[in-house]
């Protein structure tokens, strides 16, 4: 069983990340206030710490996670190569659509951070909204296996 670590929206293209202690997640919007949660398979980004960690150490340094642009930051869950699984976070369940590919902001944000989160699933994964609901940091997260 996995914990909700953090969680961020961006309200606008190119707009710093801002942390958030909550959130409500819908089917219509994703986050609400994030601007990349229209409907579709790309609604909410979700990254594994460990993963996270993993390019960290490869780069040998420590960055702060938003860095990533992803909406969740969760512990103790594996993301690797799970599209067609349910993360579910309190009451809200979201389905694994695809990979999160990193994008030439990575590059921006820190040199090698792009090649560093290409490798095994480290960008993280996109999700679309199945149940709505509100989530909080300290939530219980799990996947279906």
């Amino acid at each position: 069983m996995g914990k909700l670590l953090a969680l961020a929206i961006r309200e606008r293209k190119r707009a710093p990340m801002k942390a958030l202690d909550f959130a409500y997640i819908s089917k219509s919007s994703g986050l609400d206030n994030d601007f990349r949660g229209k409907l579709g398979d790309r609604q909410v980004t979700v990254l594994s710490k460990k993963a996270w960690d993993a390019a960290c150490d490869e780069l040998g340094c420590a960055l702060a996670w938003h860095i990533r642009r992803s909406n969740i930051l969760v512990d103790d869950i594996e993301l690797y190569e799970a599209v067609g699984k349910t993360i579910k976070i309190a009451n809200v369940e979201l389905l694994i659509t695809c990979e999160t590919n990193p994008c030439a902001r990575m590059e921006e944000s820190y040199k090698g951070l792009f090649a560093a989160l290409a490798k095994d699933w480290r960008g993280g994964v996109c999700c679309r909204v199945i149940s709505e609901g509100e989530i909080k940091i300290g939530d219980e997260v799990t996947i279906d296996e």
